[in-house]
């Protein structure tokens, strides 16, 4: 368990706290750059981390997300003119382009802004807030640390730097802290029950991977610290000589690596994505299957001959609003109970509710907002979240109190890595025998 103030040093994300300042220092994703899907098209509303932002494309394709709050008055901006470069606010007609500059102010009079002369302009003295934003890989990446000093890189996301045409991008919205979702990530041996509770080793095909889960749910893990960030292998016995491994990842400052796929092959990260205390984005960026034929690799396995692809799968979502809130919600939600059926999960199904992502949404959810860890009880099939929670806290910790670098800031390299599947001797240490596998390309 964690103490109260652990807890809250985990869960809280705004301006001025510790763990938000933490996440700041990296690059996180923003949004598709299908939501500005052409120059000047509408402003879309973005929250971050606690602030509510106005993302835009201007003229010339750049994008600039700003704090929505006009400098002038505090109008909001998403209802702003998007056009000739800028972002212009109807309510007075100041505008801003994509780096928060004022660069007309059309209410003042022009002594305000004279051309000439030793004065400064008044425009010149306002600056909007604006975070730096780069596109890669069909996503728009902010910045929204320290702007004294130049941004780190992108970090090397295998799938992030695929060509155009291979990769594919999803995201869906959980209404729970950020860091509830990404413990259901790194926690394996909820998948024997949560996702196959109701397959019996009978159902499976031998020597396949779900066979070797359903026939001992019960893993043993061994973790890890990393450069960028936490490791597991979870092993349980396969054949009389060998162990099925499942090796998985944490990556700073948000992101994750799962093991269903066959390690080597599978080519997938997700992101959790907070946007405040209570809500997370849950973003898949994988190869599309196109990529993975031509690799002549096999992601995905198999729960009760339904794919489970691990990729950007095509939800079942309700429609957009423009709220802060209104985008990427599912149709299975809280407020219907996840479509839970009693009779097929009585005779059928595990837990009565359609699909692997919807089941883990379901779970998180389930526990609140932000869960109350003070009063778990934690075991050893908690070994990996145990680890990554320390190595999240200590990091938050380190920079707050001693202004300590947090890992992999500057080692974009470091992030190029695979996680999956597979068979190994049991003498085998799963470390070394998986370098190789482990490496993404």
């Amino acid at each position: 368990m964690l103490s109260k103030e652990d807890n809250e040093l985990l869960a809280r994300v705004g301006p001025g706290t510790a763990m938000g300042s933490l996440i700041r220092e990296y690059w996180i994703p923003a949004l598709m750059s299908s939501e500005l899907p052409e120059p000047n098209c509408p402003p879309e509303r973005v929250r971050l981390l606690g602030e509510n932002l106005v993302a835009f494309r201007d003229s010339q394709g750049r994008v600039g997300l700003l704090a929505h709050s006009c400098a002038h008055r505090g109008a909001s901006l998403f209802f702003g003119r998007n056009e000739e470069n800028g972002l212009r606010c109807v309510y007075h007609g100041w505008k801003y382009d994509v780096d928060g500059r004022c660069v007309d102010m059309p209410n003042e009079p022009a002594e305000s802004n004279p051309s000439t002369g030793s004065g400064q302009a008044f425009k010149d003295k306002i600056r909007a807030t604006a975070y730096p934003c780069r596109e890669r890989g069909g996503v728009i990446w902010t910045y929204m640390g320290p702007q004294t000093t130049p941004p780190p890189p992108l970090p090397d996301l295998e799938p992030n730097l695929l060509p155009d045409g291979e990769y594919q991008v999803g995201k869906v919205l959980r209404e729970c802290n950020w860091f509830q979702g990404l413990e259901g990530e790194i926690d394996t041996s909820h998948f024997g029950f949560l996702h196959l509770g109701k397959v019996s080793p009978e159902d499976a095909i031998p020597g396949s991977f779900d066979y070797y889960t359903v026939k001992e749910r019960a893993p043993r893990y061994v973790t890890v610290d990393t450069e960028f960030g936490t490791s597991y292998g979870a092993y349980r016995p396969a054949e009389d000589d060998t162990y099925y491994w499942r090796i998985a990842h944490f990556l700073f400052p948000c992101f994750s690596m799962i093991p269903p796929g066959a390690l080597g092959r599978q080519i997938l990260v997700r992101a959790w994505v907070p946007l405040d205390d209570e809500h997370v984005m849950f973003w898949t960026m994988g190869a599309r299957q196109t990529r993975l034929d031509a690799d002549r690799g096999e992601t995905r396995t198999t729960i009760l001959g339904q794919q489970f692809p691990g990729t950007a799968p095509g939800f079942n979502y309700v429609p957009n609003t423009s709220d802060w809130l209104g985008k990427w919600r599912i149709a299975q939600n809280r407020e219907n109970d996840y479509r839970i059926d009693r009779e097929v999960q009585r005779t059928s199904s595990f837990t009565g509710v359609d699909g692997v992502h919807t089941q883990d949404q379901m779970i998180t959810e389930s526990m609140g907002a932000i869960v109350d860890r003070t009063n778990e009880h934690l075991g050893s099939s908690d070994a990996m979240v145990i680890r990554t929670r320390q190595r999240v806290l200590n990091a938050a910790r380190a920079l707050r109190d001693h202004g300590t670098a947090p890992p992999a800031l500057h080692n974009p390299e470091v992030y190029r890595v695979r996680s999956g599947s597979v068979v190994l001797p049991r003498d085998a240490d799963w470390l070394e025998a998986t370098r190789e596998l482990s490496k993404a390309s």
